[in-house]
């Protein structure tokens, strides 16, 4: 959100007037609160509106490029764009390749060989932090639970 300062956006929240239970006012304009069904075509309005940008260097450098910059740009990029460290949104995509292994049906021991976690309670404490879950929790024959949003982007992970 170009229009705020990402500082107080993270960790901290902002007042949004005329909110009502339904709606609220946002950069000139009335948004219905989005809804777990519409959630995709309210971050499309975002962007097509330019409430939402997204910062060239970073996506790139997400894609895998490696940008002709100092690391310490790019980190201020990173923060600046996310709110979040280069190393947190690597922890964050590691943890969510894990739910995505787990739910596959991959041992622990798999998953932690294979993503490079330390041992077990480093991918238990990853999994609670940024996936909510357990290890337990995630694998297949657990009973259904609500989906988890962070794992919409599975396309990537069957890639790598």
């Amino acid at each position: 959100m170009p229009h705020l300062p990402t500082s107080r956006l993270v960790d901290s929240s902002v007042e949004i007037p005329d909110a009502t239970s339904a709606s609220f006012w946002l950069k000139g304009g009335w948004w219905s609160l989005p809804t777990y069904d519409n959630a995709e075509a309210f971050v499309e309005r975002l962007v097509s509106q330019d409430v939402l940008g997204a910062d060239p260097l970073v996506t790139d450098v997400l894609a895998g490029a490696s940008p002709k910059v100092s690391e310490r740009t790019l980190q201020r990029r990173f923060v600046a764009a996310t709110g979040l460290t280069r190393g947190d949104v690597r922890q964050i995509d590691r943890a969510r390749q894990a739910a995505v292994l787990l739910q596959e049906g991959g041992s622990a021991h798999d998953v932690i060989d294979r993503l490079g976690y330390f041992d077990q309670p480093h991918l238990a404490r990853s999994l609670k932090r940024y996936v909510g879950r357990s290890a337990t929790r995630l694998r297949p024959s657990a009973e259904p639970d609500e989906p988890l949003s962070l794992l919409y982007k599975t396309e990537t992970l069957a890639s790598a």
